[in-house]
């Protein structure tokens, strides 16, 4: 990911939270870009990333259909989606669980923010969801404390 934002020349630029621009940009004089080789390299390397980092997918597909005879617009469009990889971090694990149940309840909000940023998404290109998504949870360790809560409480 760094060879991208040096290959691009913004390893410096600071990060934007969308990767798209909602305001429409239409040109009333088309330029063409100088480097269109550059542009293509760089909408390549992108597309590359997309396997990691799905949330570019959309903005990387708008860019890389103009490949064959990319516009400065275009090329501003592109260093835009770059300079939003630097917000990015990897983590394999962000926190440690100290039980089954824990690690459950995580997951669940792992999901919840994952669903709330895919609406928000769905929100900003234009296609709301017909109805608010719902999340289903088998919570088995949860249900494994209770029936040993049971269990005891038979005992005594």
């Amino acid at each position: 990911m760094k060879d991208i934002l040096k290959r691009a020349g913004m390893v410096d630029c600071k990060p934007v939270i969308t990767h798209v621009s909602s305001a429409k940009i239409t040109d009333d004089v088309v330029v063409p870009y100088d480097d269109p080789t550059q542009y293509r390299s760089l909408a390549a390397a992108l597309q590359y990333l997309t396997v990691t980092r799905p949330d570019l997918s959309y903005a990387v597909n708008l860019l890389c259909q103009h490949m064959h005879v990319p516009t400065t617009t275009d090329w501003a469009s592109l260093m835009r989606v770059s300079c939003n990889l630097i917000s990015w971090v990897c983590r394999k694990q962000r926190t440690v669980s100290r039980s089954s149940t824990e690690a459950e309840y995580k997951g669940v909000a792992d999901v919840s923010a994952e669903v709330t940023w895919l609406v928000s998404l769905l929100h900003e290109i234009g296609i709301p969801p017909a109805s608010p998504p719902r999340l289903w949870c088998k919570m088995v360790s949860s249900e494994s404390q209770e029936n040993e809560i049971r269990k005891q409480n038979q005992r005594t």
